[in-house]
């Protein structure tokens, strides 16, 4: 009886080594972060009633995309991050646009909104057209990481497309990541975006280990426009395989544009498509 009973037990726990999937539980990841941009309509009309459905659907990260006059979506910092812990959350960043005048005042905001990260999205067309442009542009990059530093923050800078393309034979993306000090300046890696520009964000975090702290988890259609997470082209699995080597911290789903479903539908079909398909 014993004997029969250990081969039953031994071939029921084969079957189940068998039918897991190979990368089950390996990248120990269980939370999922949100960039509040994919549902700033929703914010802009109801934040408490969007903020109460995003921590229903489970998400546990998130980055703010509306800083004006000295508040998030209306509300002081120290409000907006009470908002957020209050559901559940913790608030982790912030996009934000930098220049020297408004250096001072956005670190105080972000600070007080105790962001761990503060990311700029983007730079102007100016700054992009020319080497000189993209020097200086990765010269106050530096400046600014200096003055998060000093506030406990990291600094991000945030990519597209525009990045990857020469300019006066350079590639601005490089430029920035050789020209930035590492302990001053991380990069958020936008996956679609990258990955629309004909680049591999696996090759990229090969080539500068470590320097990926923030990810913006994006897929993207055949017709290379963002998508749903599961509706696109990209499969996330080998990106995620290689989180240790990028330097990856927090990631955050990110949807520019809805089509065909609702902003709320569509970052709940992303995070269910993130837990059933790339994390633990």
């Amino acid at each position: 009886m014993k004997r029969r009973r250990f081969i039953k037990i031994t071939a029921a726990g084969t079957a189940a080594v068998v039918i897991m999937p190979a990368f089950a539980c390996s990248r120990k990841i269980n939370e999922t972060g949100l960039i509040l941009y994919t549902v700033r309509d929703e914010m802009d009309k109801d934040p408490e009633g969007t903020l109460d459905r995003i921590a229903e659907i489970g998400y546990n990260w998130l980055e703010a995309a509306n800083y004006s006059n000295g508040r998030f979506y209306g509300f002081k910092p120290s409000e907006f991050r009470k908002k957020v812990e209050s559901r559940g959350m913790k608030l982790i960043s912030s996009h934000n646009s930098l220049d020297p005048e408004n250096l001072d005042e956005v670190v105080g905001a972000a600070s007080e909104a105790g962001l761990r990260y503060l990311v700029i999205p983007s730079l102007s067309r100016g700054q992009m057209s020319s080497s000189e442009g993209l020097r200086q542009a990765a010269e106050f990059m530096n400046t600014a990481g200096l003055k998060c530093r000093d506030n406990g923050i990291m600094l991000g800078f945030h990519n597209h497309t525009a990045e990857f393309m020469a300019v006066e034979g350079l590639i601005p993306y490089d430029l920035f990541l050789d020209n930035t000090d590492t302990e001053l300046v991380t990069f958020q890696v936008d996956i679609a975006w990258m990955t629309a520009s004909g680049n591999d964000p696996v090759d990229y975090f090969k080539r500068y280990p470590g320097r990926f702290a923030l990810w913006h988890v994006k897929d993207l259609s055949v017709e290379k426009e963002d998508a749903t997470l599961g509706d696109g082209t990209i499969d996330f699995a080998p990106v995620f395989a290689e989180k240790e080597i990028s330097g990856m911290k927090y990631f955050f789903v990110e949807q520019d544009y809805s089509r065909t479903r609702t902003p709320l539908e569509n970052i709940d079909i992303s995070h269910d498509f993130l837990i059933k398909n790339i994390l633990c």
